[in-house]
């Protein structure tokens, strides 16, 4: 026992040892103001983005047609084909991202990443496999690592779309079981 406290304890005096605690502890407060910082705030005007796989796409366009009064004083993006539709339907201005199989879904991961995304509605079909499963998994994921709101059917769009606080800033927390950094957020969806 006591030669495990003087091993310690000349352990304890190591200069190395000493810094080693020191960025340690460092380390630790950076940790925790990290996670005492909020996620970029969200204007009133939000950024909405609209994705829907093949055997979702007309529940989506139900949805937006039935929503297109409230969809239009915010900033909408979609998918390729997604986008088309909707954009005929509504006859709003709608930002469109690559079709799925081909990228879309690391283009809104990258801008949930980077805080260019409030919202998003994702009528995925999970009865259907998908080419492109893992990239919607980490689309998924990187909405969760974000804190951002995402809406997978019609039910959640509802509860969503319909907040109070659609229409006001709002300031989300950080995901702090994540880890991951909030976002700053930058101006519009589409890059300048």
């Amino acid at each position: 026992m006591r030669r495990r406290a003087l091993a310690q304890s000349t352990i304890d005096a190591h200069p190395s040892f000493a810094v080693a605690k020191r960025r340690v502890r460092t380390l630790l407060i950076m940790e925790l103001e990290i996670a005492r910082q909020v996620r970029a705030p969200m204007g009133s005007r939000k950024r909405v983005v609209m994705i829907a796989h093949d055997n979702r796409k007309h529940d989506l366009l139900d949805w937006a047609t039935y929503n297109s009064e409230t969809l239009s004083h915010h900033e909408l993006a979609a998918t390729g084909t997604t986008g088309k539709l909707l954009a005929d339907a509504l006859g709003l201005n709608i930002h469109r991202y690559l079709s799925g199989p081909m990228g879309s879904d690391q283009q809104i991961g990258a801008a949930i990443a980077e805080g260019r995304v409030d919202l998003v509605v994702f009528f995925w079909d999970p009865l259907e496999p998908q080419p492109h499963d893992v990239d919607v998994k980490a689309l998924l994921r990187i909405a969760v690592v974000y804190n951002t709101p995402i809406a997978c059917n019609r039910s959640t769009a509802d509860f969503l779309l319909s907040s109070p606080l659609m229409d006001e800033h709002y300031a989300p927390f950080a995901n702090t079981t994540t880890g991951a950094i909030s976002p700053v957020r930058t101006g519009a969806m589409t890059d300048p």
